[in-house]
């Protein structure tokens, strides 16, 4: 995995903790979303990803996130601080332990910010520690030709997060 791939799986097992533990996450807007990724050091390209959810969707990305963190977070608190969420998490990634702090900000209806620091124990392709930037921003409707679940990664590749849980779930029984 080189490191511009690794940067999505670093944060999104970061986030994966939000939906746990302390107060309840805030559910997004109906609609297209669009996710712009970046390195906060400014090094590197922001990696841009759209997504089209519902009320559905969006409970099954923040189940799917708690699975995740029970399986592979010892640690996991989320606590509201003022008008932010601030969430901990100690998670396993493969033979590295990655110890992150998420502060979110924004009103979730419309836009919302996550500044990620994190360190990797043993180092992590590489890298001792590392920090990112999140900001999300609803842009409209969904396009006519996208379904709830749709997401468009930065690098145009389309999935489906609800069919591929649904195909995992089904490998599993």
């Amino acid at each position: 995995m080189n490191k511009k791939t690794m940067l999505p799986a670093v944060l999104l097992c970061g986030l994966a903790g939000a939906a746990l533990a302390g107060p309840e996450y805030p559910p997004r807007k109906p609609g297209l979303w669009e996710m712009k990724m970046s390195q906060a050091d400014g090094k590197s390209a922001p990696m841009v990803s759209h997504q089209c959810i519902d009320a559905k969707t969006d409970q099954a990305m923040r189940d799917m996130g708690q699975g995740m963190g029970q399986n592979a977070c010892s640690k996991n608190e989320m606590r509201k601080d003022g008008d932010k969420l601030v969430v901990d998490s100690v998670c396993k990634m493969g033979s590295s332990t990655t110890t992150s702090r998420t502060v979110l900000s924004g009103d979730f209806g419309n836009a919302y910010r996550a500044e990620i620091k994190s360190s990797y124990s043993p180092p992590l392709a590489g890298r001792s520690e590392g920090s990112a930037i999140i900001e999300t921003r609803w842009v409209g409707p969904c396009k006519a030709d996208q379904k709830p679940g749709d997401m468009i990664m930065a690098n145009g590749m389309k999935m489906n997060v609800v069919d591929m849980t649904a195909m995992q779930q089904g490998k599993k029984k």
